[in-house]
């Protein structure tokens, strides 16, 4: 399982422009339009706290959770992303016709690896519209148990006796060099 938190980027950025908002509100008292940058700080802290409070969404191995709401990977149609990248917004078709929007409000590397994510478990869908086997090739298998691999001799048995009587000769010495 792997979980994805909105970035606390954005909650500081709200807290930041509500000050601002509140500064602006407060020199509005006296000159008025201090009035208009006001309600642009109030407007884009509430965008931005908007964005802080998206559901956190978790990869799991056999569904996708956006907040409470699961959604098995074998319902998910067709993976559409848009041109936003962060906050990265994709559109999800389900097997029974309807669109999930997919907001995460994330740095653009962890939105990347999220996008990654839901296009590999996706294995029934249409990824921006190509099939997912024209992508990622057929659905993985499970990988065949390991086999040890065969040992390749590199000395002939005599020179292996030789190597480990010249060896056990310098272990006994108990030195490599000779002192002079």
């Amino acid at each position: 399982m792997t979980r994805y938190a909105p970035s606390r980027f954005y909650l500081t950025s709200a807290a930041v422009a509500m000050g601002l908002a509140a500064f602006s509100g407060w020199i509005a008292v006296t000159w008025l339009p201090a009035l208009l940058p006001g309600l642009l700080f109030l407007g884009s802290a509430a965008l931005l706290l908007t964005l802080a409070l998206q559901p956190v969404i978790e990869v799991q191995d056999t569904y996708l959770q956006i907040g409470s709401r699961s959604i098995q990977w074998s319902d998910i149609r067709r993976v559409d992303q848009t041109g936003w990248a962060a906050p990265m917004v994709a559109y999800l078709t389900l097997a029974d016709g309807s669109r999930v929007r997919l907001l995460y409000p994330g740095d653009m590397e962890t939105a990347n690896q999220l996008l990654g994510a839901i296009q590999q478990n996706a294995t029934q869908s249409l990824i921006n519209g190509v099939p997912y086997r024209q992508i990622f090739g057929e659905p993985a298998a499970p990988p065949p148990p390991r086999m040890a691999a065969p040992r390749v001799r590199l000395l002939t048995p005599e020179d292996e006796a030789e190597v480990e009587r010249m060896y056990q000769e310098l272990k006994r010495a108990g030195r490599v060099d000779p002192e002079d």
